[in-house]
């Protein structure tokens, strides 16, 4: 058996046993995993979550760095500013299906954890395969409708509408 499915059948035992832990043994699961003693100030349920987390990171590893570096981003800017923007593009979950139709055929592609996956093969964004689909430099996310359009008043290429506005086609590939 691999070392890493011992850690996670040991992680998960220990992390069944934890609800039944009381407050003092949780505290001691705290200081062993954190090296630090716990605020007398958290509360029963956070204690389990916390052990819990930790317990996991340390059997099954922690956040990817990019993600980590993400946090460490949100949290210099909350410590300057009082607030943290909320990233822009949406986050895509693994397993999640895009379909699209374009020109009387509809595509299907599956997000990875690495990328996406259409028509069998490995892709690593969204617009490489909208360029295959489309033959033309589409961005991938405004293709596939994971990302809006801009608001009308930002395109000046558009032609403008009799009132004055410029007009925005809902469907504009296809």
């Amino acid at each position: 058996m691999s070392r890493v499915i011992q850690d996670a059948t040991a992680c998960r035992e220990a992390l069944s046993r934890l609800p039944g832990l009381n407050l003092g043994e949780l505290r001691q699961q705290w200081r062993t995993l954190y090296k630090t003693e716990a605020s007398p100030h958290l509360s029963r349920e956070l204690l389990v979550r916390a052990v819990a987390y930790r317990m996991q990171e340390v059997a099954l590893g922690g956040l990817r760095s990019g993600r980590q570096r993400q946090l460490h981003q949100f949290a210099q800017q909350f410590n300057q500013t009082g607030a943290a923007a909320t990233p822009r593009r949406p986050e895509l979950k693994p397993g999640t299906r895009l379909v699209r139709e374009w020109q009387g055929q509809t595509y299907e592609v599956l997000v990875l954890d690495d990328g996406f996956s259409w028509q069998g093969t490995h892709h690593r964004s969204l617009s490489a395969i909208a360029r295959k689909i489309t033959d033309t430099a589409w961005s991938g996310p405004l293709f596939f409708g994971v990302k809006p359009n801009r608001p009308a008043t930002r395109r000046s290429s558009q032609p403008a509408s009799p009132t004055g506005h410029t007009m925005e086609s809902s469907n504009a590939g296809g």
